[in-house]
């Protein structure tokens, strides 16, 4: 099984309450629903594909309640190809303090949760996708757990929130595997994890090179 994660950003990197005013009030944030309005046809194609796609989901604890909370709660999901994946496949949600979640197909992870994770990937078939979850994307991409890295990049600028990645954290080199642009300026890219980067050892002084 591959492990992806996908993550819909803003250009300074916030991934807080994009889906609505209400969804994420966290730290004060009161610029929910900033992706919506930039939303195009292409991009809901991709991430139809992509959730249609999975084999299973993998969330953080407060991705996790965000979603049961809305896509867990539709009528119809039969409607949507999201809600139709989510409703009807796996999901696993990783926490210490989840006892008795309440979606239908929910499995809570704990414990050794690096071993958990590598028997799933090493048992079963199939894409295993990790919406959101900004916490846990860090610690697995900490833990080399991640097999593909994308990014929905929107063309704005929120200014606050909570950011995909910190101010320090572990580096990790990435290989880009594709990119694409769709006609209201999203960009769609898919990397592949490969260890630490490699940084400059030259002794050249600066002024020699600018």
């Amino acid at each position: 099984m591959r492990l992806t994660t996908t993550t819909n950003v803003s250009v300074d990197g916030v991934m807080q309450g994009l889906g609505g005013p209400d969804e994420d009030r966290s730290g004060g944030f009161d610029r929910g629903g900033w992706a919506i309005p930039l939303l195009d046809a292409e991009a809901g194609d991709y991430l139809n594909r992509v959730y249609g796609g999975a084999a299973a989901f993998l969330f953080g604890r407060r991705t996790y309640e965000i979603f049961a909370g809305y896509w867990g709660a539709m009528a119809d999901p039969s409607t949507n190809p999201i809600a139709a994946a989510l409703n009807s496949r796996p999901k696993y949600v990783v926490s210490t303090s989840l006892a008795d979640p309440q979606w239908a197909g929910t499995t809570v992870l704990h414990g050794d949760v690096a071993t958990a994770l590598g028997n799933l990937k090493a048992h079963h078939d199939g894409d295993v996708l990790v919406p959101g979850s900004g916490v846990l994307v860090r610690w697995l991409l900490a833990n080399d757990l991640v097999d593909q890295l994308d990014l929905v990049t929107y063309p704005v600028i929120v200014g606050q929130g909570t950011r995909l990645f910190p101010e320090s954290g572990p580096d990790i080199a990435l290989d880009l595997v594709s990119s694409r642009t769709t006609s209201r300026g999203i960009t769609i890219q898919t990397y592949r994890p490969r260890g630490r980067p490699e940084y400059a050892t030259s002794t050249v002084d600066p002024e020699d090179v600018f």
